[in-house]
């Protein structure tokens, strides 16, 4: 299967971003503070310069982390002048529910470009495309995958955000937290620019299309063989 879909890398080993940019398969990267906190990284600046530094040619997205409004926008300032393959991530409100709609489109009159994230409802994503123009360079995350994990389908969602956003040129829907590789192809058939994966989806893409009785087969000889290895009897 041949993706038009471009898949960014999710996750702050700079060693694992590093291989999978020399893999060729992703066209970016995304990262949050959660990832960050995970990977053990303790000085967040010197992280991102290193990332946009190893990695000055795709895109790269680093998330305020700041609950207050203005200090929002200093850490964005901050983040947006580490290298022009920046872009900030804002999530779409602070953890009172306040909208930071107001924060992005002050930030996008700047120029900034944008990963605005934790979008889940069709209002948030209404509301951002209002605050928009044309000339905006503005990814919209929205959590298809943390959607899904309340039992709705998130395909019908993202497919009329597609749809809304066509008249935004330089904006991108991307697919967030997938749980798996049908996710690709489902993003995929949406519409959607971007699905970020992590290291577990990243490695099955190549098994899209993959033919049904060959993999039936080598299931059985991995049954077969896991057995044999163990010494079963009965």
């Amino acid at each position: 299967m041949n993706l038009k879909i471009h898949i960014y890398a999710d996750g702050a080993d700079l060693k694992e971003m590093k291989a999978a940019h020399n893999q060729g398969m992703v066209k970016g990267f995304t990262t949050n503070p959660t990832l960050m906190a995970k990977a053990g990284i303790r000085d967040y600046r010197d992280f991102a310069r290193q990332a946009l530094a190893a990695i000055p040619d795709l895109p790269i997205s680093f998330e305020v982390f700041s609950d207050e409004f203005p200090e929002m926008k200093r850490q964005a300032l901050i983040l947006a002048d580490l290298g022009p393959n920046a872009n900030v991530k804002i999530p779409i409100t602070n953890t009172k529910g306040e909208s930071s709609l107001p924060l992005i489109k002050e930030l996008l009159a700047k120029g900034m470009k944008l990963n605005v994230t934790a979008i889940f409802t069709w209002e948030q994503i209404q509301g951002l495309h209002q605050v928009m123009t044309a000339k905006d360079d503005v990814i919209v995350s929205v959590f298809a995958g943390r959607i899904a994990d309340t039992g709705v389908d998130p395909e019908p969602i993202m497919r009329k955000t597609v749809e809304l956003y066509r008249d935004m040129p330089k904006a991108k829907v991307l697919w967030a937290s997938p749980r798996e590789l049908l996710n690709v192809v489902q993003a995929e058939r949406c519409g959607c620019h971007i699905i970020t994966c992590t290291q577990s989806i990243l490695d099955k893409v190549s098994g899209i299309g993959k033919d049904l009785g060959v993999f039936s087969l080598e299931t059985v000889k991995m049954f077969y063989d896991d057995a044999k290895r163990s010494e079963f009897t009965l």
